[in-house]
Protein backbone atom coordinates (compact mmCIF):
# COMPACT_ATOMS: atom_id res chain seq x y z
CA UNK A 1 0.00 0.00 0.00
CA UNK A 2 1.18 3.52 -0.74
CA UNK A 3 0.38 6.75 0.94
CA UNK A 4 -2.79 6.64 3.01
CA UNK A 5 -5.72 8.20 1.15
CA UNK A 6 -7.53 11.18 2.49
CA UNK A 7 -10.34 10.08 4.75
CA UNK A 8 -13.62 11.97 4.24
CA UNK A 9 -14.59 13.71 7.44
CA UNK A 10 -11.01 14.09 8.67
CA UNK A 11 -9.14 17.35 8.77
CA UNK A 12 -6.27 17.53 6.27
CA UNK A 13 -4.66 20.61 7.73
CA UNK A 14 -2.85 21.10 10.98
CA UNK A 15 -4.39 18.88 13.63
CA UNK A 16 -6.86 20.71 15.82
CA UNK A 17 -8.22 19.61 19.16
CA UNK A 18 -11.49 20.12 20.89
CA UNK A 19 -15.10 19.44 19.92
CA UNK A 20 -15.71 22.90 18.46
CA UNK A 21 -12.95 23.06 15.84
CA UNK A 22 -13.78 23.71 12.18
CA UNK A 23 -13.19 20.12 11.11
CA UNK A 24 -15.64 18.95 13.76
CA UNK A 25 -18.36 21.28 12.57
CA UNK A 26 -17.87 20.37 8.90
CA UNK A 27 -18.02 16.67 9.77
CA UNK A 28 -21.19 17.19 11.74
CA UNK A 29 -22.78 19.09 8.85
CA UNK A 30 -21.98 16.18 6.52
CA UNK A 31 -23.89 13.84 8.80
CA UNK A 32 -20.83 11.82 9.69
CA UNK A 33 -21.79 10.95 13.26
CA UNK A 34 -20.56 7.42 13.98
CA UNK A 35 -23.02 4.65 13.05
CA UNK A 36 -24.92 3.02 15.87
CA UNK A 37 -25.16 0.72 17.57
CA UNK A 38 -21.65 -0.63 17.91
CA UNK A 39 -23.17 -3.49 19.93
CA UNK A 40 -24.30 -5.00 16.61
CA UNK A 41 -20.67 -5.94 16.11
CA UNK A 42 -20.65 -7.69 19.50
CA UNK A 43 -17.67 -5.50 20.20
CA UNK A 44 -16.87 -3.48 23.32
CA UNK A 45 -15.04 -0.81 21.30
CA UNK A 46 -16.41 2.72 21.08
CA UNK A 47 -13.86 4.81 19.26
CA UNK A 48 -14.07 8.47 20.19
CA UNK A 49 -15.67 10.37 17.31
CA UNK A 50 -13.84 13.48 18.42
CA UNK A 51 -10.53 11.68 17.95
CA UNK A 52 -11.53 10.43 14.50
CA UNK A 53 -12.81 13.68 13.03
CA UNK A 54 -9.91 15.77 14.31
CA UNK A 55 -7.09 13.46 13.24
CA UNK A 56 -5.12 14.42 10.16
CA UNK A 57 -4.38 10.79 9.42
CA UNK A 58 -4.44 7.41 11.07
CA UNK A 59 -1.01 7.90 12.67
CA UNK A 60 -2.50 10.76 14.70
CA UNK A 61 -5.05 8.37 16.15
CA UNK A 62 -2.86 5.30 16.50
CA UNK A 63 0.78 6.13 17.29
CA UNK A 64 2.03 2.92 15.69
CA UNK A 65 4.17 1.92 12.74
CA UNK A 66 3.07 2.43 9.14
CA UNK A 67 2.18 -1.22 8.52
CA UNK A 68 -0.11 -1.34 11.53
CA UNK A 69 -1.67 1.99 10.65
CA UNK A 70 -2.52 0.63 7.20
CA UNK A 71 -3.96 -2.51 8.75
CA UNK A 72 -6.56 -0.66 10.80
CA UNK A 73 -7.17 2.24 8.41
CA UNK A 74 -9.91 0.71 6.19
CA UNK A 75 -12.26 0.23 9.13
CA UNK A 76 -11.96 3.87 10.07
CA UNK A 77 -12.35 4.90 6.43
CA UNK A 78 -15.62 3.01 6.13
CA UNK A 79 -16.92 4.46 9.37
CA UNK A 80 -15.99 8.09 8.71
CA UNK A 81 -17.38 7.81 5.17
CA UNK A 82 -20.82 7.29 6.65
CA UNK A 83 -21.27 3.55 6.10
CA UNK A 84 -24.43 2.07 7.63
CA UNK A 85 -22.70 -0.14 10.17
CA UNK A 86 -19.29 -1.71 10.47
CA UNK A 87 -20.76 -5.18 10.49
CA UNK A 88 -22.06 -4.68 6.95
CA UNK A 89 -18.56 -4.25 5.62
CA UNK A 90 -16.89 -7.32 4.15
CA UNK A 91 -13.67 -6.04 5.67
CA UNK A 92 -15.01 -6.21 9.22
CA UNK A 93 -14.05 -9.84 10.01
CA UNK A 94 -10.53 -9.18 8.73
CA UNK A 95 -9.81 -6.01 10.64
CA UNK A 96 -11.88 -6.35 13.82
CA UNK A 97 -9.16 -8.06 15.83
CA UNK A 98 -6.45 -5.58 14.83
CA UNK A 99 -8.69 -2.62 15.51
CA UNK A 100 -9.71 -3.84 18.96
CA UNK A 101 -6.21 -4.80 20.04
CA UNK A 102 -4.40 -1.69 18.88
CA UNK A 103 -7.09 0.64 20.12
CA UNK A 104 -6.90 -0.86 23.60
CA UNK A 105 -3.10 -0.86 23.70
CA UNK A 106 -2.48 2.57 22.20
CA UNK A 107 -5.24 4.78 23.60
CA UNK A 108 -5.63 6.04 27.11
CA UNK A 109 -8.72 4.29 28.36
CA UNK A 110 -10.26 0.88 28.77
CA UNK A 111 -13.30 0.38 26.58
CA UNK A 112 -15.95 -1.75 28.25
CA UNK A 113 -19.19 -3.24 27.00
CA UNK A 114 -22.51 -1.46 26.97
CA UNK A 115 -23.86 -3.22 30.04
CA UNK A 116 -20.74 -2.50 32.16
CA UNK A 117 -20.81 1.12 31.03
CA UNK A 118 -24.48 1.47 31.87
CA UNK A 119 -24.10 -0.13 35.30
CA UNK A 120 -21.14 2.10 36.12
CA UNK A 121 -23.20 5.17 35.25
CA UNK A 122 -25.95 3.90 37.59
CA UNK A 123 -23.44 3.08 40.32
CA UNK A 124 -21.95 6.56 40.31
CA UNK A 125 -25.33 8.01 41.19
CA UNK A 126 -25.63 6.04 44.44
CA UNK A 127 -22.10 4.82 45.32
CA UNK A 128 -19.17 7.24 45.77
CA UNK A 129 -17.02 6.90 42.67
CA UNK A 130 -19.24 4.02 41.53
CA UNK A 131 -17.21 1.47 43.52
CA UNK A 132 -17.17 0.17 47.09
CA UNK A 133 -13.38 0.03 47.19
CA UNK A 134 -11.14 2.45 45.26
CA UNK A 135 -8.88 -0.39 44.10
CA UNK A 136 -11.71 -1.49 41.79
CA UNK A 137 -11.79 1.80 39.94
CA UNK A 138 -9.88 1.95 36.68
CA UNK A 139 -8.45 5.41 37.32
CA UNK A 140 -4.78 4.35 36.98
CA UNK A 141 -5.43 2.70 33.60
CA UNK A 142 -8.20 4.94 32.26
CA UNK A 143 -11.81 4.14 31.47
CA UNK A 144 -14.59 2.39 33.33
CA UNK A 145 -14.34 -0.80 35.39
CA UNK A 146 -15.76 -4.10 34.22
CA UNK A 147 -18.81 -5.36 36.05
CA UNK A 148 -18.52 -9.08 36.72
CA UNK A 149 -21.44 -11.48 36.44
CA UNK A 150 -19.86 -14.77 37.54
CA UNK A 151 -16.67 -16.70 38.02
CA UNK A 152 -15.73 -20.31 37.51
CA UNK A 153 -12.33 -21.86 38.05
CA UNK A 154 -9.65 -19.51 36.72
CA UNK A 155 -12.11 -17.40 34.70
CA UNK A 156 -14.53 -14.56 35.21
CA UNK A 157 -17.32 -13.43 32.90
CA UNK A 158 -18.44 -9.81 32.74
CA UNK A 159 -22.01 -8.63 32.34
CA UNK A 160 -21.49 -8.26 28.58
CA UNK A 161 -20.56 -11.92 28.27
CA UNK A 162 -16.79 -11.47 27.84
CA UNK A 163 -14.61 -14.12 29.47
CA UNK A 164 -11.22 -13.44 31.06
CA UNK A 165 -8.47 -15.48 32.68
CA UNK A 166 -8.36 -13.97 36.15
CA UNK A 167 -5.14 -13.10 37.99
CA UNK A 168 -6.80 -10.83 40.55
CA UNK A 169 -8.58 -13.73 42.26
CA UNK A 170 -10.65 -11.30 44.36
CA UNK A 171 -7.32 -9.65 45.39
CA UNK A 172 -5.88 -12.92 46.64
CA UNK A 173 -8.42 -15.04 48.54
CA UNK A 174 -9.41 -17.43 45.75
CA UNK A 175 -6.42 -19.75 45.86
CA UNK A 176 -8.64 -22.64 44.73
CA UNK A 177 -10.28 -20.58 42.00
CA UNK A 178 -13.81 -19.27 41.60
CA UNK A 179 -16.88 -21.21 42.78
CA UNK A 180 -15.01 -24.32 43.88
CA UNK A 181 -17.79 -26.94 43.94
CA UNK A 182 -16.94 -28.34 47.36
CA UNK A 183 -16.79 -24.89 48.94
CA UNK A 184 -20.09 -23.94 47.31
CA UNK A 185 -21.72 -27.13 48.57
CA UNK A 186 -20.48 -26.52 52.11
CA UNK A 187 -21.80 -22.95 52.07
CA UNK A 188 -25.17 -24.08 50.76
CA UNK A 189 -25.39 -26.46 53.69
CA UNK A 190 -24.66 -23.68 56.16
CA UNK A 191 -27.22 -21.34 54.61
CA UNK A 192 -29.92 -23.96 55.03
CA UNK A 193 -29.29 -23.98 58.79
CA UNK A 194 -28.84 -20.25 59.39
CA UNK A 195 -26.14 -17.78 58.46
CA UNK A 196 -25.42 -16.02 61.77
CA UNK A 197 -26.47 -16.35 65.40
CA UNK A 198 -24.44 -13.85 67.41
CA UNK A 199 -23.45 -16.78 69.60
CA UNK A 200 -20.58 -19.30 69.63
CA UNK A 201 -20.57 -22.15 67.10
CA UNK A 202 -18.42 -25.26 66.82
CA UNK A 203 -16.97 -24.30 63.45
CA UNK A 204 -15.20 -21.33 65.12
CA UNK A 205 -13.27 -23.75 67.32
CA UNK A 206 -12.33 -26.04 64.45
CA UNK A 207 -11.18 -23.09 62.39
CA UNK A 208 -9.08 -21.69 65.26
CA UNK A 209 -7.51 -25.11 65.80
CA UNK A 210 -6.46 -25.29 62.17
CA UNK A 211 -4.93 -21.81 62.21
CA UNK A 212 -2.94 -22.51 65.39
CA UNK A 213 -1.59 -25.70 63.84
CA UNK A 214 -0.57 -24.04 60.59
CA UNK A 215 0.82 -20.61 61.52
CA UNK A 216 4.00 -20.78 63.67
CA UNK A 217 3.42 -17.77 65.92
CA UNK A 218 -0.30 -18.27 66.54
CA UNK A 219 -1.12 -19.88 69.88
CA UNK A 220 -4.50 -18.15 70.18
CA UNK A 221 -6.54 -16.41 67.49
CA UNK A 222 -9.47 -13.98 67.41
CA UNK A 223 -11.68 -13.88 64.32
CA UNK A 224 -12.86 -10.55 62.90
CA UNK A 225 -14.48 -9.36 59.65
CA UNK A 226 -11.74 -7.78 57.54
CA UNK A 227 -8.01 -7.32 57.22
CA UNK A 228 -8.32 -3.70 58.33
CA UNK A 229 -10.15 -4.79 61.46
CA UNK A 230 -7.43 -7.37 62.15
CA UNK A 231 -4.51 -4.93 61.84
CA UNK A 232 -6.33 -2.21 63.76
CA UNK A 233 -7.05 -4.64 66.59
CA UNK A 234 -3.49 -6.00 66.62
CA UNK A 235 -2.07 -2.49 67.00
CA UNK A 236 -4.46 -1.69 69.84
CA UNK A 237 -3.55 -4.95 71.54
CA UNK A 238 0.17 -4.22 71.20
CA UNK A 239 -0.32 -0.78 72.72
CA UNK A 240 -2.41 -2.15 75.53
CA UNK A 241 0.03 -4.96 76.23
CA UNK A 242 3.15 -2.75 76.29
CA UNK A 243 1.68 0.46 77.68
CA UNK A 244 3.37 2.39 74.85
CA UNK A 245 1.80 4.57 72.16
CA UNK A 246 3.91 4.69 69.01
CA UNK A 247 4.11 2.25 66.12
CA UNK A 248 6.56 1.86 63.24
CA UNK A 249 5.27 1.06 59.77
CA UNK A 250 6.93 0.96 56.36
CA UNK A 251 6.53 3.04 53.22
CA UNK A 252 4.38 1.26 50.67
CA UNK A 253 3.05 -1.37 53.06
CA UNK A 254 -0.74 -1.26 53.24
CA UNK A 255 -2.40 -2.36 56.46
CA UNK A 256 -5.92 -1.20 55.76
CA UNK A 257 -7.64 2.12 56.19
CA UNK A 258 -7.54 2.57 59.97
CA UNK A 259 -6.30 6.04 60.93
CA UNK A 260 -2.96 4.83 62.33
CA UNK A 261 -1.98 3.39 58.95
CA UNK A 262 -2.94 6.31 56.70
CA UNK A 263 0.34 8.06 57.36
CA UNK A 264 3.07 8.99 54.93
CA UNK A 265 6.63 10.04 55.72
CA UNK A 266 7.23 13.75 56.21
CA UNK A 267 10.11 15.73 54.69
CA UNK A 268 12.38 12.92 55.79
CA UNK A 269 11.52 9.25 56.06
CA UNK A 270 12.72 9.39 59.65
CA UNK A 271 10.53 12.26 60.83
CA UNK A 272 7.15 12.23 62.46
CA UNK A 273 4.37 11.09 60.20
CA UNK A 274 1.84 13.41 58.65
CA UNK A 275 -1.68 12.43 57.57
CA UNK A 276 -2.04 11.23 53.98
CA UNK A 277 -5.84 11.28 54.14
CA UNK A 278 -8.24 14.00 55.25
CA UNK A 279 -9.88 13.01 58.51
CA UNK A 280 -6.71 11.68 60.14
CA UNK A 281 -5.78 13.90 63.07
CA UNK A 282 -2.24 15.21 63.62
CA UNK A 283 -2.26 13.52 67.01
CA UNK A 284 -2.85 10.12 65.44
CA UNK A 285 -0.22 10.81 62.81
CA UNK A 286 2.34 11.73 65.45
CA UNK A 287 2.15 8.23 66.92
CA UNK A 288 2.84 6.53 63.58
CA UNK A 289 6.47 6.52 62.44
CA UNK A 290 7.18 5.60 58.82
CA UNK A 291 10.48 4.24 57.50
CA UNK A 292 11.59 2.77 54.15
CA UNK A 293 10.86 -0.91 53.55
CA UNK A 294 13.92 -3.19 53.62
CA UNK A 295 15.95 -0.58 55.53
CA UNK A 296 16.91 -2.03 58.90
CA UNK A 297 19.21 0.87 59.75
CA UNK A 298 16.30 3.29 59.43
CA UNK A 299 14.30 1.21 61.90
CA UNK A 300 17.19 1.16 64.36
CA UNK A 301 17.52 4.95 64.13
CA UNK A 302 13.82 5.59 64.72
CA UNK A 303 13.73 3.16 67.65
CA UNK A 304 16.77 4.87 69.16
CA UNK A 305 15.16 8.30 68.81
CA UNK A 306 11.92 7.04 70.42
CA UNK A 307 13.32 4.77 73.13
CA UNK A 308 10.71 3.13 75.36
CA UNK A 309 7.89 4.69 73.32
CA UNK A 310 7.44 2.17 70.49
CA UNK A 311 4.75 -0.42 71.10
CA UNK A 312 4.93 -2.30 67.80
CA UNK A 313 6.60 -2.68 64.44
CA UNK A 314 4.12 -3.81 61.79
CA UNK A 315 5.29 -5.03 58.39
CA UNK A 316 4.16 -7.01 55.39
CA UNK A 317 6.88 -9.71 55.40
CA UNK A 318 6.47 -9.76 51.64
CA UNK A 319 5.16 -6.43 50.42
CA UNK A 320 2.11 -6.90 48.23
CA UNK A 321 0.59 -3.44 48.01
CA UNK A 322 3.35 -1.62 46.17
CA UNK A 323 3.71 -4.57 43.90
CA UNK A 324 5.39 -7.73 45.15
CA UNK A 325 8.66 -6.93 46.92
CA UNK A 326 10.38 -9.67 48.94
CA UNK A 327 12.31 -8.90 52.12
CA UNK A 328 16.01 -8.22 51.70
CA UNK A 329 18.30 -10.88 53.18
CA UNK A 330 18.51 -10.33 56.92
CA UNK A 331 15.73 -7.71 57.05
CA UNK A 332 13.09 -9.80 58.82
CA UNK A 333 15.68 -11.46 61.02
CA UNK A 334 17.01 -8.04 62.01
CA UNK A 335 13.52 -6.81 62.89
CA UNK A 336 12.99 -9.87 65.05
CA UNK A 337 16.22 -9.40 66.95
CA UNK A 338 15.75 -5.67 67.45
CA UNK A 339 12.17 -5.86 68.67
CA UNK A 340 12.83 -8.83 70.96
CA UNK A 341 15.71 -7.01 72.68
CA UNK A 342 13.59 -3.90 73.35
CA UNK A 343 10.24 -5.47 74.24
CA UNK A 344 8.55 -4.19 71.08
CA UNK A 345 5.74 -6.31 69.63
CA UNK A 346 6.62 -7.49 66.12
CA UNK A 347 3.52 -7.85 63.94
CA UNK A 348 3.55 -9.59 60.58
CA UNK A 349 0.66 -8.47 58.41
CA UNK A 350 -0.03 -11.68 56.52
CA UNK A 351 -3.46 -10.74 55.22
CA UNK A 352 -2.10 -11.36 51.72
CA UNK A 353 0.80 -13.76 52.33
CA UNK A 354 -0.94 -15.97 54.88
CA UNK A 355 -1.44 -19.43 53.30
CA UNK A 356 -0.51 -17.87 49.96
CA UNK A 357 3.30 -18.08 49.82
CA UNK A 358 3.53 -21.11 52.13
CA UNK A 359 1.24 -23.31 54.20
CA UNK A 360 2.42 -21.43 57.30
CA UNK A 361 2.65 -18.04 55.62
CA UNK A 362 5.73 -15.91 55.03
CA UNK A 363 6.91 -16.48 58.60
CA UNK A 364 7.25 -20.18 57.84
CA UNK A 365 8.83 -19.50 54.44
CA UNK A 366 11.52 -17.24 55.93
CA UNK A 367 11.68 -18.98 59.33
CA UNK A 368 11.12 -15.77 61.31
CA UNK A 369 8.44 -15.90 64.02
CA UNK A 370 6.71 -12.62 65.00
CA UNK A 371 4.75 -11.95 68.19
CA UNK A 372 1.43 -11.31 66.44
CA UNK A 373 0.10 -12.11 62.98
CA UNK A 374 -2.84 -10.65 61.10
CA UNK A 375 -4.68 -12.78 58.57
CA UNK A 376 -7.49 -12.41 56.04
CA UNK A 377 -8.41 -13.16 52.44
CA UNK A 378 -7.68 -16.91 52.07
CA UNK A 379 -9.03 -17.80 55.53
CA UNK A 380 -12.45 -16.59 54.40
CA UNK A 381 -12.41 -18.15 50.95
CA UNK A 382 -13.76 -14.98 49.35
CA UNK A 383 -16.14 -14.10 52.18
CA UNK A 384 -15.53 -11.10 54.49
CA UNK A 385 -13.11 -12.23 57.19
CA UNK A 386 -10.01 -11.33 59.13
CA UNK A 387 -8.12 -12.65 62.13
CA UNK A 388 -5.31 -11.73 64.47
CA UNK A 389 -3.40 -14.09 66.68
CA UNK A 390 -0.10 -14.77 68.31
CA UNK A 391 1.59 -15.51 71.60
CA UNK A 392 -0.76 -16.61 74.36
CA UNK A 393 0.64 -14.07 76.83
CA UNK A 394 -0.26 -11.20 74.47
CA UNK A 395 -3.59 -12.57 73.27
CA UNK A 396 -4.62 -13.08 76.90
CA UNK A 397 -4.91 -9.29 77.23
CA UNK A 398 -7.77 -9.01 74.74
CA UNK A 399 -11.30 -8.57 76.13
CA UNK A 400 -12.83 -10.37 78.02
CA UNK A 401 -9.45 -11.42 79.48
CA UNK A 402 -6.45 -9.76 81.14
CA UNK A 403 -6.14 -6.05 80.52
CA UNK A 404 -9.49 -6.06 78.69
CA UNK A 405 -8.16 -4.48 75.48
CA UNK A 406 -11.37 -3.79 73.59
CA UNK A 407 -12.35 -5.71 70.47
CA UNK A 408 -15.79 -6.91 69.39
CA UNK A 409 -17.80 -7.66 66.26
CA UNK A 410 -21.39 -8.66 65.56
CA UNK A 411 -20.52 -11.01 62.69
CA UNK A 412 -17.06 -12.11 63.86
CA UNK A 413 -16.62 -15.84 63.36
CA UNK A 414 -19.91 -16.16 61.48
CA UNK A 415 -20.65 -19.70 60.19
CA UNK A 416 -20.42 -18.78 56.49
CA UNK A 417 -16.92 -17.31 56.60
CA UNK A 418 -15.65 -19.94 59.03
CA UNK A 419 -16.99 -22.78 56.91
CA UNK A 420 -15.46 -21.45 53.70
CA UNK A 421 -12.12 -20.84 55.42
CA UNK A 422 -12.11 -24.24 57.12
CA UNK A 423 -12.81 -26.08 53.87
CA UNK A 424 -10.06 -24.19 52.04
CA UNK A 425 -7.45 -24.70 54.76
CA UNK A 426 -8.19 -28.42 54.84
CA UNK A 427 -7.48 -28.67 51.13
CA UNK A 428 -4.34 -26.60 51.36
CA UNK A 429 -2.92 -29.13 53.83
CA UNK A 430 -3.18 -31.91 51.26
CA UNK A 431 0.15 -33.23 49.88
CA UNK A 432 1.51 -31.53 46.78
CA UNK A 433 -0.66 -28.41 46.86
CA UNK A 434 2.09 -25.83 47.21
CA UNK A 435 4.36 -27.71 44.85
CA UNK A 436 1.62 -27.48 42.22
CA UNK A 437 1.13 -23.76 42.89
CA UNK A 438 4.86 -23.15 42.63
CA UNK A 439 5.05 -24.99 39.30
CA UNK A 440 2.21 -22.92 37.82
CA UNK A 441 3.62 -19.62 39.05
CA UNK A 442 7.15 -20.50 37.94
CA UNK A 443 5.90 -21.39 34.45
CA UNK A 444 4.14 -18.03 34.16
CA UNK A 445 7.17 -16.14 35.43
CA UNK A 446 9.47 -18.07 33.12
CA UNK A 447 7.31 -17.32 30.10
CA UNK A 448 7.20 -13.62 30.87
CA UNK A 449 10.96 -13.46 31.41
CA UNK A 450 11.54 -15.20 28.09
CA UNK A 451 9.25 -12.67 26.39
CA UNK A 452 11.16 -9.80 27.93
CA UNK A 453 14.43 -11.28 26.76
CA UNK A 454 13.25 -11.91 23.21
CA UNK A 455 11.90 -8.35 22.94
CA UNK A 456 15.06 -6.81 24.40
CA UNK A 457 13.21 -5.36 27.41
CA UNK A 458 14.71 -5.11 30.87
CA UNK A 459 11.58 -4.70 32.98
CA UNK A 460 11.73 -6.22 36.45
CA UNK A 461 9.79 -9.30 37.54
CA UNK A 462 9.36 -10.01 41.27
CA UNK A 463 7.74 -13.22 42.48
CA UNK A 464 7.30 -14.97 45.81
CA UNK A 465 5.34 -18.20 45.56
CA UNK A 466 2.09 -17.67 43.70
CA UNK A 467 2.11 -13.86 43.87
CA UNK A 468 4.06 -11.70 41.43
CA UNK A 469 4.41 -8.28 39.79
CA UNK A 470 5.88 -7.14 36.48
CA UNK A 471 7.41 -3.71 37.14
CA UNK A 472 7.80 -1.35 34.19
CA UNK A 473 11.24 -0.14 35.21
CA UNK A 474 14.73 -1.36 34.40
CA UNK A 475 16.00 -0.95 37.97
CA UNK A 476 15.53 -3.68 40.60
CA UNK A 477 12.54 -2.92 42.81
CA UNK A 478 13.24 -3.41 46.51
CA UNK A 479 11.54 -0.34 48.03
CA UNK A 480 8.54 1.93 47.62
CA UNK A 481 10.82 4.52 46.05
CA UNK A 482 11.92 1.97 43.46
CA UNK A 483 8.33 0.99 42.70
CA UNK A 484 7.47 4.64 42.15
CA UNK A 485 10.02 4.87 39.35
CA UNK A 486 7.89 2.59 37.18
CA UNK A 487 6.45 3.87 33.91
CA UNK A 488 2.81 3.91 34.93
CA UNK A 489 1.62 5.09 31.53
CA UNK A 490 3.27 2.10 29.89
CA UNK A 491 1.71 -0.18 32.50
CA UNK A 492 -1.69 1.26 31.62
CA UNK A 493 -1.13 0.46 27.93
CA UNK A 494 0.00 -3.02 28.89
CA UNK A 495 -3.05 -3.54 31.08
CA UNK A 496 -5.41 -2.53 28.30
CA UNK A 497 -3.65 -4.75 25.77
CA UNK A 498 -3.83 -7.73 28.13
CA UNK A 499 -7.49 -7.09 28.88
CA UNK A 500 -8.31 -6.98 25.19
CA UNK A 501 -6.74 -10.42 24.85
CA UNK A 502 -8.86 -11.83 27.66
CA UNK A 503 -6.41 -11.50 30.57
CA UNK A 504 -7.72 -9.76 33.69
CA UNK A 505 -5.02 -8.10 35.82
CA UNK A 506 -5.23 -5.68 38.73
CA UNK A 507 -5.71 -2.15 37.28
CA UNK A 508 -2.64 -0.73 39.01
CA UNK A 509 1.13 -1.09 38.70
CA UNK A 510 1.29 -1.31 42.49
CA UNK A 511 -0.65 -4.53 43.00
CA UNK A 512 0.16 -8.22 43.04
CA UNK A 513 -1.03 -10.78 40.54
CA UNK A 514 -2.14 -14.15 41.88
CA UNK A 515 -2.01 -17.66 40.47
CA UNK A 516 -4.58 -20.17 41.73
CA UNK A 517 -4.77 -23.93 41.68
CA UNK A 518 -7.53 -23.54 39.09
CA UNK A 519 -5.14 -22.08 36.50
CA UNK A 520 -4.32 -24.81 34.00
CA UNK A 521 -1.32 -25.18 31.69
CA UNK A 522 -3.39 -23.89 28.79
CA UNK A 523 -4.29 -20.77 30.80
CA UNK A 524 -0.64 -20.09 31.54
CA UNK A 525 0.32 -20.60 27.88
CA UNK A 526 -2.44 -18.27 26.68
CA UNK A 527 -1.34 -15.66 29.20
CA UNK A 528 2.29 -15.87 28.08
CA UNK A 529 1.27 -15.41 24.44
CA UNK A 530 -0.87 -12.42 25.37
CA UNK A 531 1.98 -11.01 27.42
CA UNK A 532 4.29 -11.15 24.40
CA UNK A 533 1.83 -9.27 22.19
CA UNK A 534 1.09 -6.69 24.87
CA UNK A 535 4.77 -6.04 25.63
CA UNK A 536 5.52 -5.80 21.92
CA UNK A 537 2.74 -3.27 21.39
CA UNK A 538 3.94 -1.21 24.37
CA UNK A 539 7.53 -1.26 23.15
CA UNK A 540 6.49 -0.05 19.68
CA UNK A 541 4.22 2.73 20.93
Amino acid sequence: MGKLPRNPGLSTGKQKRGPNCGASNRARQRGLEPPTPWSEARCSIRLSYCRIKNATNIQCLFPVGKAKAQAVYPILYIWASGGKTLTESKLWPIYEKSLRFYFQSMTREVVVGERSRSLFEEAQRVIPGGVNSPARAFGPVGGDPLFIAKGEGARIIDVDGNTYIDYVCSWGPLILGHAHPEIVAALNGVCAGGTSFGAPTEIEIRMAELVTKMVPCVEMVRMVNSGTEATMSAIRLARGHTGRSKIIKFEGCWHGHADSFLIQAGSSALTMGVPSSPGVTPGTAADSLTVPFNNLEAVQKVVSENRNEVAAVIVEPVAGNMGVIPPAPGFLEGLRELTADLGIVLIFDEVITGFRVHLGGAQALYNVTPDLTTLGKIIGGGLPVGAFGGKREIMADISPLGKMVSQAGTLSGNPLAMTAGYEILKRLREPGVYEALEAKAAALEGGIRENLKSLGLNFQMNRVGSMMTLFFTEEPVTTFEGANRCDQEMFARYFRAMLEQGIYLAPSQFEAGFVSLAHQDADIEQTVRANYEALKACAEA
